[in-house]
């Protein structure tokens, strides 16, 4: 089986919307890929919500489909955080400046 596309996976998978730590709505322009151990992603969360940003929230280990879309993006590997933008471009544990200035452009 293929790998889905990156609409495919948003329009299907499950995740909660959060902005500055609540959870908002049924739409956001960042999906983040995520685990709940993960002490990076936990680092991303907390520098999008105090900036206001809102962002789709995916664990990955609770989602398969969302499992092998990660995979898929990195060669394989099930690396967290992984997001999408607007754009539907893909990044693989990006430091919040490069999300901030992707979501400027």
């Amino acid at each position: 089986m293929g790998v889905a596309g990156v609409s495919d996976v948003k329009a299907r998978t499950p995740g909660k919307i959060r902005t500055r730590g609540r959870v908002v709505g049924d739409m956001a322009d960042l999906t983040m890929y995520t685990t709940n151990w993960c002490g990076f992603c936990r680092r991303l969360k907390m520098q999008l919500d105090e900036a206001g940003i809102g962002y789709r929230e995916v664990d990955i280990e609770r989602d398969a489909d969302a499992a092998r879309f990660v995979e898929g993006v990195n060669g394989g590997n099930q690396v967290v955080p992984t997001v999408i933008y607007p754009d539907e471009t893909t990044a693989t544990n990006p430091s919040f400046s490069e999300v901030r200035s992707k979501l400027a452009a």
